[in-house]
């Protein structure tokens, strides 16, 4: 089992995402857990402030005391000494995540998520206490709350039997380096536009070819970069020389 454990303080936004679809199925079948926990109950002062004016000037930032409490809490109590963990700080600074970042997370057995606010947090934070620093894209949001629900989503389907179907998992769009291919369901004819033909041919091999070309074709205009990081074979390599050939052209 997964258990994912998110520091925040707002529990309430996590009320009904995790509850519903595939991610509430998995709970409701004890694949993962998921808990929250507010950050404020582990502020060490009266008013259980968990921020402050930042040194030298500029705007609030999380302190250390709440989190590093917060997470030596967990530690203690919550999570057993010998459980494969990790403590991820989700942060727009973080590695960016990607199918081969969640496949690495989803080796855990315990991740906790701090969810920052406001400007951040303490750097002794991200230098003394996390193991994981994540980003989910280049831009800049209100917290860490909504990067925390799509780690645990993108997490979740990595972790057996929480998608029915493996493979519809492998198949996914960068699960093997490449965007998805095209993908069509019943009628086969609808307003005079026509499912490709070959996937009503029957013969697996010509729809595997190209389903394997049509994955190539939208990667090759659409993410390019993700080329140079796959293995292809000498028929892909012929296949995008022509598109090349095409685009020039």
């Amino acid at each position: 089992m997964t258990n994912f454990h998110i520091l925040t303080i707002f529990r309430n936004i996590f009320s009904d995402y995790f509850f519903e679809g595939v991610i509430g199925k998995a709970q409701n079948k004890g694949l993962i857990n998921i808990h929250t926990y507010d950050l404020r109950n582990y502020a060490e002062d009266k008013h259980k402030s968990v921020d402050d004016y930042i040194f030298g000037g500029g705007s609030m930032i999380f302190k250390p005391e709440p989190i590093f409490n917060a997470v030596e809490d967990l530690l203690k109590n919550n999570i057993p000494d010998n459980s494969k963990k990790c403590i991820i700080l989700l942060s727009p600074q973080g590695q960016q995540l990607n199918h081969n970042l969640a496949q690495k997370i989803a080796e855990f057995e315990d991740i906790v998520m701090i969810c920052g606010r406001y400007e951040g947090v303490d750097e002794r934070v991200r230098e003394n206490l996390v193991t994981h620093e994540i980003s989910i894209g280049d831009y800049v949001l209100t917290g860490g709350e909504l990067p925390s629900m799509v780690l645990i989503d993108v997490v979740s389907r990595l972790i057996p039997g929480v998608v029915g179907s493996k493979d519809s998992v492998d198949e996914d769009s960068f699960a093997k380096g490449l965007i998805e291919h095209p993908q069509y369901t019943r009628p086969s004819v609808f307003r005079d536009w026509k499912v490709p033909e070959v996937l009503l041919s029957g013969n697996h091999k010509e729809i595997l070819k190209w389903r394997r070309q049509e994955s190539l074709r939208k990667t090759f205009y659409r993410r390019p970069d993700l080329l140079d990081s796959i293995k292809l074979s000498e028929e892909d390599i012929l296949f995008i020389d022509k598109l090349k050939s095409e685009k020039e052209y």
